[in-house]
């Protein structure tokens, strides 16, 4: 994918979930914060690569299924996040995992 180039020590903002699975499901009342260096009003919402909310309201809950991404003044796009609006779902919590972790997994109807 396209990845914009932050300036240099700039912190390309993440997007956190909660709750911190994933992947996320519409109906977990999902909603979305944009962490990051920058002000903190002028986050931009992106939704399947569009540009979908100017400034928008952080946390942001998320009421249709598709890839988010925000954006933070001189920061670059977040990595992207994807909510689901499957009927089941097998998740995972949201943090980094190398082999040998010990891992609950959760299957959710």
């Amino acid at each position: 994918g396209w990845c914009p180039l932050s300036p240099a020590g700039a912190q390309t903002p993440q997007v956190l979930l909660e709750p911190p699975w994933t992947p996320a499901v519409l109906w977990d009342r999902v909603t979305l914060t944009c962490r990051g260096s920058g002000t903190r009003g002028a986050t931009t919402w992106y939704k399947d690569g569009q540009r979908w909310w100017q400034e928008g309201p952080d946390p942001l809950l998320v009421t249709e299924s598709g890839t988010y991404q925000c954006e933070r003044p001189g920061t670059g796009l977040s990595a992207p996040v994807h909510v689901m609006d499957d009927w089941l779902v097998l998740q995972v919590p949201v943090r980094v995992l190398v082999e040998g972790d010990t891992v609950t997994l959760r299957c959710r109807a």
